[in-house]
C-alpha cells in the first residue's frame, strides 16, 4: 500500500489535543509523588537507626556465643584422648604422682581386709518413694545428692519433703525420703564434687570391688537409734559385716566412718553388743570377732562447736560472712521463700544435728577463763613429728602467746567487749526462768515458724542478757530457744561426763554415741585410728548480736563486724578460729585417741591400741589439680594421697604400728594434758 509522502516544506502535524486532566490534578500528583519520596525516604532512615547496635543484640550475640563455645569445648572434649588433660597438666605443673592404688599395686599390696565406708552427715543422697501433690513425677528421684534440681524447680515443696515430724522426728504424715543404696549412695555428693569415689577408685586398683566394699547408708537425718526403728539400717549393718566376713575366708572387717559417720559407728558397736529388743544381741565379742580396725575420717568425736550456731541461728562462718556482704538478702522474702528461716524450721527436725553438739562441758571445752587452747596463735606454724616438736616465729613475728587474749571456752558472747573482757566484770541476767511472751514483731509470718515465735521479745532480750555461753550453758540456752526440737535431743543424746560407767543407766541408748559415757568393745587386737585434717583455722567460738527488727527474722546473727586489729589474734569477722579441718576442731577430733583412750582406761578397758594420724593442709598449687592431693579439708581430704595410701595399707594388712604410729602436726598431746578428767 503506497504510503504518501510529505512535500519538502510542508508544515508539521498540528499536535495532539491537549489533556483533559485539569492543572490543578498536575499539581495534587506531583505532591503525592513529594509526598511518597519522602515517606519513602523517612522509612529509610528508620530502618537505618535501626540497624545501630542495640543491647538485645549484644544479649543475644552474648548468648549465642556462649553456646558456640559451650559446644565446641563439648565437642573437643569427646573428641580428645583420654590421656590429654593429664598431658596439659603434666607439661604445666611436671609428672604427676603415681595415685596411692597404682603405687601400692606395684609393691604388690592386693585385696585383703573387706571395707566398710560409714557417711556422715549430709554426704548420703536421699530419693523420694511417697510424696504430696507438688512432688508429682519424683518418684524415685533425688532429693538429696545429685544435681539438687528440685530444690531450684520448687523449694518449698523440696523444703517440705526434707523435713521431718517436729514432735517425733520421723517421717511427716503422707512422705517417705529413703537413703540411696549402694556405692552409689555417697561416692559423689553433686556431679564433679567427690566425697568417697577416689577412695573407692584406688582401692580398686589393688583388687577391690563391690563385694569386697560395702556402703553403710542411712538416713543421717533421723536419731541413730530411730535408723534401726524405722529402717532397721543397724541390723542390715550387722548383716553385711558378717557376710563380708564369712565370704572373704574369715577376714575381720576395716571399717572406714566419716566425720559424724564416726559417732553413728560408735553407736553401733554399743548397739550391736546389746541384748534385744533396744540392741542387736550380737554379745559381747561381736566387735573383736568382725572388726580389725576402725580408721575415722575427721570424726567430731567430742562435737563441734559449729553445731550451735547452726542450731542457734541457722548460720556459720560462711553464711555470715554473706549475709555481711548482702546485707538482709538471707532474711527476706525472695521469690516467695525466706531462706534462713526455712532452712532453721527445716534442719531443727533433723535429730542428727544434737549429736555434734559440744560434749564434756566445761571440762572439755573450757569455762569463762579457761580453755585447753590457751595461747593458740592462728598464724603460727609449727611442725611436729610423733611426740616431739619444735616452735618458732611466723613470718609476721607472732609469738607462741599471742593468742593469750582469746577466751575460747565462751562459745557465745554477745559483743566484743563481753569475749574480751574479765570475767569478773561481765554483768550477766539469768535467762533460765525469764518470762517468754508472744509479742514477738514476726508473729505474721506463721508459715515460716520457728521456734523464736514461742519466746517472743521477752525471751530474746532474756537470751542476749546473759552475754555469754560456755559448753556447760550453752545446752540451757538450747531448751531455753527450742525446747521442741530439745525435747527430742534428750530422748536420744548425752552430752555429759560419765562419773561410774558400772551405772545401769549407760545401757540406755541415747549415751551411746558419746565416748564419754561409754566404753569401747572388749577387743584388745582392734586398731581404731584417728585421721584428720590440720591447718585450717576452723570455728571455735562466736560473738553474736541481736538482729534489726525485721518481718520475718531470727533475732539473733553473728556480728562480722567483730573483728581485730592484730594480726596475730583468732578473731576473724565475729568468728574465734582455731587448728582444725574447717569443720572439726582438732581437740574433738584427737583428744579421745590422743589422751581418753590411750592405754587401758576405764573408756578403752580392753587397752586397744589408738592412733592419731593428721594430714597438713597443702591447697592445690592451681585449678588443674581440682581440689587438691594433700588437702586436709573436711571433706576433701577423702582425696588426700597420703591418708587414701594409710587407708590401703591397714585394708592390705598393716598394722598402725607399720604406718609409723602417730603422726602429729598440732598441739593435740598438749592440749589433752590440760584436760582434767579422771580416766
Amino acid at each position: 500500500m503506497p504510503f504518501p509522502r510529505r512535500r519538502k516544506g510542508a508544515s508539521p502535524p498540528p499536535p495532539s489535543p491537549p489533556s483533559l486532566t485539569p492543572p490543578e490534578d498536575s499539581d495534587k500528583e506531583i505532591e503525592e509523588t513529594r509526598k511518597r519520596r519522602e515517606k519513602e525516604e523517612e522509612i529509610a532512615r528508620r530502618t537505618r537507626r535501626n540497624k545501630k547496635w542495640s543491647c538485645v543484640d549484644s544479649c543475644c550475640w552474648f548468648v549465642g556465643l556462649v553456646c558456640c563455645t559451650w559446644w565446641f569445648l563439648l565437642f573437643l572434649f569427646n573428641a580428645m584422648p583420654a590421656s590429654f588433660p593429664q598431658f596439659v597438666t603434666e607439661a604445666i605443673t611436671g609428672p604427676l604422682p603415681d595415685p596411692p592404688g597404682v603405687k601400692l599395686h606395684k609393691e604388690g599390696l592386693k585385696v585383703k581386709h573387706p571395707v566398710v565406708f560409714v557417711p556422715g552427715i549430709v554426704t548420703g543422697g536421699l530419693e523420694l518413694w511417697e510424696g504430696h501433690q507438688c512432688a508429682e513425677g519424683l518418684f524415685r528421684k533425688r532429693l538429696w545428692g545429685g544435681t539438687f534440681g528440685e530444690l531450684y524447680r520448687r523449694p518449698l515443696c523440696w523444703v517440705e519433703h526434707m523435713s521431718l515430724n517436729n514432735v517425733t522426728g520421723l517421717d511427716p504424715d503422707g512422705v517417705r525420703v529413703r537413703p540411696v543404696s549402694g556405692l552409689v549412695a555417697a561416692d559423689y555428693f553433686a556431679p564433679g564434687y567427690f566425697v568417697w569415689a577416689v577412695l573407692i577408685a584406688n582401692l580398686a586398683r589393688i583388687g577391690y570391688e563391690e563385694k569386697t566394699m560395702y556402703m553403710a547408708a542411712y538416713d543421717w537425718r533421723i536419731a541413730f537409734q530411730n535408723t534401726e526403728v524405722r529402717d532397721q539400717t543397724l541390723s542390715r549393718m550387722k548383716s553385711n559385716i558378717e557376710l563380708l566376713v564369712a565370704t572373704n575366708g574369715g577376714n575381720k572387717v576395716v571399717v572406714i566412718p566419716h566425720s559424724m559417720g564416726a559417732l553413728y559407728f560408735l553407736h553401733f558397736m554399743k548397739w550391736v553388743e546389746a541384748p534385744a529388743p533396744m540392741g542387736g544381741g550380737g554379745g559381747s565379742d561381736w566387735c573383736a570377732k568382725h572388726i580389725k580396725a576402725i580408721m575415722n575420717i575427721g570424726g567430731p568425736f567430742l562435737g563441734v562447736p559449729k553445731a550451735v550456731s547452726g542450731l542457734f541461728s541457722a548460720e556459720a562462718k560462711d553464711i555470715a560472712a554473706a549475709r555481711s556482704v548482702a546485707p538482709s538478702v538471707l532474711d527476706k522474702d525472695v521469690f516467695g521463700l525466706q531462706t534462713l528461716q526455712h532452712v532453721m524450721r527445716m534442719t531443727r527436725t533433723w535429730d542428727t544435728t544434737m549429736s555434734m553438739i559440744p560434749k564434756g562441758g566445761d571440762t572439755i571445752w573450757g569455762n569463762l577463763d579457761w580453755s585447753p587452747e590457751d595461747g593458740y596463735n592462728c598464724t603460727l606454724k609449727k611442725q611436729r613429728n610423733n611426740d616431739n616438736y619444735t616452735t618458732g616465729k611466723n613470718e609476721n613475728g607472732c609469738l607462741d602467746l599471742s593468742g593469750k587474749g582469746a577466751h575460747f571456752g565462751r562459745i557465745i558472747s554477745f559483743g566484743k567487749d563481753v569475749a574480751e573482757s574479765p570475767s569478773s566484770t561481765i554483768d550477766r541476767m539469768d535467762f533460765r526462768d525469764a518470762t517468754k511472751g508472744n509479742n514477738l514483731v514476726n508473729a505474721t509470718c506463721r508459715d515460716v515458724w520457728t521456734e523464736y515465735h514461742d519466746i517472743g521479745i521477752p525471751g530474746i532480750k532474756a537470751v542476749a542478757d546473759y552475754k555469754v555461753y560456755t559448753a556447760g550453758s550453752i545446752l540451757d540456752l538450747l531448751h531455753y530457744v527450742a525446747p521442741k526440737m530439745m525435747k527430742r535431743g534428750d530422748a536420744h543424746y548425752s552430752y555429759g561426763i560419765a562419773d561410774d560407767l558400772d551405772d545401769p543407766k549407760y545401757n540406755h541408748y541415747k549415751y551411746w554415741s558419746n565416748p564419754l559415757e561409754t566404753r569401747l568393745p572388749n577387743a584388745p587386737d582392734m586398731e581404731i585410728f584417728s585421721l584428720y585434717g590440720v591447718g585450717i583455722p576452723t570455728e571455735r567460738a562466736y560473738i553474736y548480736k541481736l538482729s534489726a527488727t525485721a518481718d520475718c527474722y531470727i533475732p539473733f546473727q553473728i556480728d562480722t563486724m567483730a573483728d581485730s586489729s592484730d594480726e596475730c589474734s583468732c578473731l576473724k569477722g565475729g568468728v574465734y578460729n582455731v587448728n582444725g579441718d574447717e569443720t572439726v576442731p582438732v581437740l574433738s577430733a584427737g583428744y579421745m585417741c590422743a589422751k581418753a583412750w590411750k592405754g587401758k582406761t576405764r573408756f578403752n578397758p580392753s587397752g586397744m591400741q589408738t592412733f592419731i594420724r593428721e594430714y597438713d593442709h597443702a591447697p592445690p598449687a592451681n585449678l588443674l589439680e581440682g581440689r587438691g592431693t594433700q588437702s586436709g579439708a573436711h571433706v576433701d581430704i577423702m582425696g588426700n594421697f597420703a591418708l587414701i595410701e594409710d587407708v590401703i595399707r591397714v585394708a592390705a594388712g598393716a598394722k598402725g604400728e607399720d604406718l609409723g604410729g602417730n603422726r602429729v602436726y598440732s598441739d593435740i598431746f598438749e592440749w589433752s594434758e590440760r584436760i582434767d578428767l579422771k580416766l
